[in-house]
């Protein structure tokens, strides 16, 4: 309803500027908003008031103008001018009864547009290091950046799904060193483990993997592996981030880099295959899993700084490398080529981001962490530095997951491997519940997650309670069928004039909301205003039912109802397909 009335205000404002009562030079958003009370009617604009100033007129004398050029609709009740310029318009019953007819008709293409015009965006998203498997803290951005993506396709936009795989680097080493350690105490050496381990019990599955591999071949006395290390954690003066340095460098020269990578890969390649099972089952999906690995091999990562130190952005201090992000708005200056010649992650991430836009992508939606949140800055900096507009890049920071059950917090730690796995989520709570829940409140809003809650069959559970509206649905056209009867769509729709109860007006009104909630939480990038309106139309469809019957005596009655709720179903379907959550037919 939002678009008609859009153009009525648009013809009417086009045709104050052909009179020349308006200039032509001022151009104004068209901006409706739903009102707050019957009595203003069902939408409200200001418009008149920011193009009074220039008009050399008072916003109500306006506004007056403006609703007398307005073209005459058939939706349109009346047009009230309310306080000083605000332009109501209350609508015919027949305007929210056509919504039926529209939803209908348009099955499961109503609520979409073509809002992105076909822009490619870039939209990468859990990107976890292949260092251990999927916590539920990777669920929330999983689930929130599937949906958002099936959002953003849904207006319009040409959506390529990105998981950047970090196969490079310190946190690597870390985990081919814990898994090596792992198959030594495999094969019978007694090894001190690194308080900077990797700890899980899946450390121990992916050594025995390589022992099955290698046997003994990889295998060097305890003694000589840690011969002459600096101390851990543990001891007077230690220092567990030297330790584990020192042992990542005994390995690799004890190893040789083809044994090593042997480890290295054997992880990589458990660990991520993991992952990706995973997500799959999650109903989570990708276009491309990007290997941080390749911006090395193909050297993308040289280039980039190529990049900014013929702009001037580099320079050397401690024989360390650094990026001048500070000039950029970001807090201090960056190390991008440490002491020792390597790139840091960050260098890794300036090359990777470069990538994205050398690969056509007007726009960049990152889904990162929380805990990644001094990141933004030095990325944006990077990008500006090297000529890039760093507005392209837009980062969604997703806030850690809590869960609950009993009432009682859950603890978590990645490195000592005590966490609750998202596989462990799903399984105890299923996927729905965990991806409707997942996007329940803004990704930066800390979630509370309740176990309980979400394996409960009350009304209380959002997702039961949206799923069973649409289950309910379903079993009405059951009992028809039952009771020997059937539906005539077009009879319903003939007869939508009789859809007069308050229920049902209200109901027509929530459907007719879809398509700009749709826009609204994929343009905002926020589709937790997707799952509270499910939640609205749901409720809104829970009070119809109890009030009224749908299998009606007279056809003409019956078939009108048959049609809204058929309206509502659809509707349901696809807000919950657009969430990744299923729509059941029984309950």
């Amino acid at each position: 309803m939002k678009p008609h009335l859009a153009e009525l205000l648009g013809e009417a404002v086009a045709a104050l500027r052909a009179s020349g009562e308006l200039s032509d030079g001022l151009k104004v958003p068209i901006e409706l908003e739903h009102t707050r009370q019957k009595a203003h009617g069902d939408f409200a604009c200001n418009i008149a008031m920011p193009l009074a100033k220039a008009a050399g007129v008072q916003p109500r004398a306006l506004a007056e103008r403006i609703v007398a050029a307005l073209p005459a609709s058939e939706w349109v009740a009346k047009v009230e001018i309310a306080g000083p310029g605000f332009i109501n318009f209350f609508l015919t019953r027949g305007a929210y009864q056509a919504v039926i007819t529209q939803v209908l008709a348009q099955g499961a293409a109503y609520g979409r547009s073509d809002r992105g015009q076909g822009r490619a965006v870039q939209l990468e998203f859990v990107s976890a290091n292949p260092t251990g498997p999927l916590h539920v803290g990777h669920g929330r951005g999983a689930a929130y950046g599937a949906t958002l993506a099936n959002l953003l396709e849904a207006v319009g936009f040409q959506v390529h799904r990105e998981y950047y795989v970090n196969d490079a680097g310190r946190q690597m080493d870390i985990l081919a060193t814990s898994i090596w350690l792992r198959y030594l105490e495999l094969c019978g050496e007694t090894v001190a483990f690194p308080a900077n381990g990797y700890r899980g019990d899946y450390i121990w599955d992916i050594a025995a993997t390589l022992h099955r591999a290698n046997g003994d071949a990889l295998r060097h006395p305890a003694a000589e592996v840690f011969a002459d290390l600096p101390p851990d954690a543990h001891a007077p003066g230690g220092d567990k981030e030297a330790r584990i340095d020192a042992l990542i460098a005994r390995a690799k020269s004890l190893l040789g880099m083809t044994g090593y990578r042997q480890a290295l890969d054997t992880g990589l390649e458990a660990i991520l295959g993991d992952i990706r099972r995973d997500l799959e089952e999650f109903g989570v999906h990708y276009d491309e899993w990007f290997s941080e690995r390749s911006l090395i091999d193909d050297g993308a990562v040289e280039r980039a700084i190529g990049r900014l130190r013929a702009a001037e952005q580099l320079y050397e201090k401690g024989g360390a490398v650094w990026f001048r992000s500070s000039a950029f708005g970001d807090e201090k200056d960056r190390v991008v080529v440490r002491e020792n010649g390597q790139h840091t992650y960050f260098a890794s991430d300036i090359a990777y981001h470069m990538h994205k836009l050398e690969r056509g992508y007007e726009r960049l939606v990152d889904i990162w962490g929380a805990d990644h949140h001094g990141y933004v800055p030095r990325v944006k900096a990077a990008l500006g530095a090297m000529g890039h507009d760093p507005e392209q890049l837009d980062v969604l920071l997703v806030q850690f997951a809590v869960l609950y059950r009993g009432g009682k917090k859950l603890q978590m730690s990645t490195r000592s491997g005590e966490f609750v796995t998202l596989r462990e989520l799903r399984r105890e709570v299923g996927n729905d519940a965990a991806r409707f829940f997942y996007v329940l409140r803004k990704c930066e809003q800390h979630m509370d997650f309740d176990l309980d809650l979400a394996k409960s069959q009350s009304n209380d559970n959002p997702v039961y309670y949206v799923q069973y509206a649409h289950a309910r649905i379903c079993s009405v056209f059951r009992q028809l069928q039952e009771k020997g009867l059937r539906h005539d769509p077009e009879n319903g729709e003939r007869q939508l004039s009789l859809l007069v109860e308050s229920h049902e007006q209200e109901l027509m009104a929530t459907l007719a909301r879809y398509p700009e909630v749709v826009e609204a939480a994929a343009l905002n990038e926020d589709p937790h205003q997707l799952a509270h309106y499910l939640r609205e139309l749901a409720n809104d469809f829970h009070t119809y039912y109890n009030a009224h019957t749908f299998i009606a005596d007279t056809a003409e009655q019956r078939d009108a109802r048959l049609n809204l709720i058929t309206a509502v179903r659809q509707v349901i379907a696809s807000g919950l397909g657009l969430m990744g959550v299923s729509a059941p037919e029984s309950m």
